[in-house]
């Protein structure tokens, strides 16, 4: 059996406790004295030279005043980011692109229970308004700059820059109005995963 899955378990709980110990300014004697554990038995889980039960674990993480997932902070396999310079975002082809709207997309990413792509939409004077969207998913609309009046359901909102509206993607949206051009907004939509 590979022991080297749980020895990195092990190295990164190790370096956790003590991370946290120093940070706390406490020594090994008074951490463990606060654990309830001896100083024998924490000296050896910072060292790697033992597993700790999750008991032992828990009582680390209380009197380092974490969070027990604290203490596993950075087990996790490499995680994933998306970087757009300013102006670099991919023009993309949505149902409103063929009325003047362009969609650049900002980055997507695929997490274990949804998909989430973030996009920055322009509307000019040529843009006509599009009928609604619907999709399956949230998305939250930031305007940038310009200013219109957004749909969803039957309810309108009039949006300026800093302005913020998040909403369930099932019901009828879009905008409504085109009031101040340009019109910037950052559309970020969470597709669930099925």
């Amino acid at each position: 059996m590979d022991d080297e899955p749980s020895r990195q378990l092990e190295g990164v709980i190790a370096n956790q406790v003590r991370e946290y110990r120093l940070t706390a300014g406490l020594s090994v004697a008074e951490l463990a004295a606060r654990a309830g554990i001896s100083k024998a038995m924490l000296s050896k889980i910072e060292n790697v030279q033992t597993s700790c039960s999750l008991t032992t674990l828990g009582r680390l993480a209380r009197a380092l005043g974490v969070p027990v997932t604290a203490l596993f902070r950075g087990v996790d396999t490499e995680r994933e980011a998306v970087f757009t310079k300013a102006g670099h975002g991919a023009v993309i082809v949505r149902r409103g692109t063929g009325v003047g709207h362009v969609y650049r997309l900002l980055g997507e990413l695929q997490g274990s229970q949804t998909r989430m792509e973030a996009h920055v939409v322009e509307l000019s004077e040529s843009s006509d308004v599009f009928p609604l969207f619907e999709h399956p998913g949230t998305e939250l609309i930031y305007m940038l700059e310009g200013a219109m009046v957004y749909g969803h359901g039957e309810a309108r909102y009039e949006m300026r820059a800093g302005d913020a509206l998040q909403f369930d993607g099932e019901g009828p949206h879009g905008p409504d109005t085109l009031l101040e051009f340009p019109i910037r907004f950052l559309s970020v939509v969470a597709y669930p995963d099925h």
